[in-house]
């Protein structure tokens, strides 16, 4: 909660306005919301844990704990791009001064994973799946998608680029649709080049985001050495190797399990572990109802990781 405080209060200003009634300071509410997701609580359950904690209140200036509409309403303040991205600058800012990133000796990874977009049990998701199967035949008969299809098309999904020496996530995309990958490779690995002093290091991802414009954005516009097989695709029936010229070269540098190995490729596995520390640690699903609350709540997420890892 200290440190949460701490990071808002170098990244933001105390209030939204200069007419706020400065009941609280946005310092303050971002560690009230680092709190509620750590210990993975509603806005309600967070109000009342945060009553009857009043040292934790004392620590960051407070004398009494802000109710969950307050706390609702700082979330959508806090959590947009724009402010969220100002957080992960400073974290970032930290871990370069403590040496945390080391990207000369282990490359960036970049991955998507997707979130629940509510709470289920296990029980209750193999009876949707028996249900699925006996309704599918029936969607079909009827031209209509099944409800699998519709519930792919809202899932929330969050890119990440982290510094698999540290696990610490450097920039994160947030959307809505289990789409195709390349199309937020770029401001992904763009937001961790600009915030790394460090301006050449590799990039590893994998087949999801093979392009060969991936790769001459890479390459050409910053000047990193992109580390993606190229996989996308059905295969050629002539046996040629892939279009394009870093996606052929590509083809040879990760042949093999040696050349992967010595090229760095095999640091990419690191991403997958954030991904399943950041499920582990802070839950796979989102108490949001609509698509704007769930990308804030990926956001929350991603923050609060980096925080316990910083």
């Amino acid at each position: 909660m200290r440190a949460a405080f701490c990071l808002a209060s170098r990244s933001l200003p105390e209030h939204s306005s200069r007419f706020s009634r400065k009941d609280f300071t946005l310092p303050q509410l971002f560690a009230c919301l680092a709190v509620k997701e750590m210990l993975k609580r509603s806005y309600r359950q967070a109000e009342a844990l945060l009553a009857d904690c009043p040292d934790w209140l004392k620590d960051i200036g407070l004398d009494r704990a802000p109710d969950h509409n307050t706390l609702c309403r700082a979330a959508n303040y806090l959590l947009r791009t724009c402010r969220a991205n100002k957080l992960l600058e400073m974290l970032s800012t930290w871990a370069t001064e403590a040496k945390m990133l080391k990207l000369s000796d282990k490359p960036l990874a970049v991955d998507s994973t997707s979130y629940d977009s509510h709470h289920v049990s296990g029980h209750y998701e193999r009876r949707c799946a028996k249900t699925r199967m006996r309704t599918k035949a029936k969607d079909r008969e009827k031209g209509r998608k099944s409800s699998r299809s519709r519930t792919i098309r809202s899932l929330p999904k969050l890119a990440i680029a982290v510094a698999t020496s540290c696990h610490l996530v450097l920039s994160m995309w947030t959307g809505t649709g289990m789409g195709a990958d390349q199309p937020h490779f770029e401001p992904v690995v763009f937001d961790a080049w600009r915030r790394s002093r460090r301006r050449r290091f590799k990039v590893a991802a994998d087949a999801g985001y093979d392009s060969e414009d991936n790769h001459q954005i890479a390459r050409h516009d910053m000047g990193l050495v992109s580390l993606i097989p190229p996989n996308a695709g059905r295969p050629r029936k002539d046996g040629r190797p892939p279009e394009g010229r870093w996606r052929r070269h590509m083809k040879g540098l990760l042949a093999t399990k040696d050349s992967r190995k010595r090229c760095g490729y095999t640091q990419r596995w690191q991403v997958e572990t954030v991904n399943s520390m950041m499920k582990r640690n802070l839950g796979s699903e989102l108490r949001g109802k609509t698509a704007n609350t769930r990308k804030q709540d990926m956001r929350l997420k991603t923050l609060v990781h980096d925080l316990t890892v910083v």
